[in-house]
């Protein structure tokens, strides 16, 4: 069963994390994404985080693509809809902005809330 996790920050991730859904409040850059990938095998299942307005060189979605290498499903949420490292106010608020392979196959695209999306991957 997956559970979900709301951490403001996805420096928190560990292994009680493994195969859940986890909505983080930290950009979605390659730092975010280390964090996660840290984990071995004891990975969460799927990850959000703030797109922080996308910024030079897409470096607030880097994440995603490092995500999708592992396949990890991941996507971000719009930095308007949510404040960053506020991983309540992105599970309230939060509208999907760009979503990896991962994730686009279960169906969540752009404009979704953050809890339909997470709906996909909570069994």
């Amino acid at each position: 069963m997956s559970n979900l996790f709301l951490l403001d920050s996805i420096s928190c991730v560990d292994a009680r994390h493994a195969q859940s859904v986890v909505v983080s409040g930290s950009h979605g850059g390659v730092s975010a994404a280390q964090f996660v990938l840290s984990q071995a095998a004891e990975r969460p299942r799927a990850v959000f985080f703030n797109d922080a307005g996308v910024g030079k060189q897409e470096a607030g979605i880097a994440a995603l693509k490092l995500l999708e290498a592992a396949n990890i499903a991941a996507a971000t949420y719009s930095h308007d809809s949510a404040c960053i490292g506020n991983a309540q106010d992105a599970w309230d608020h939060g509208v999907i902005s760009h979503v990896n392979p991962q994730m686009q196959a279960r169906g969540v695209r752009p404009g979704q809330t953050v809890q339909h999306a997470a709906a996909n991957y909570i069994v």
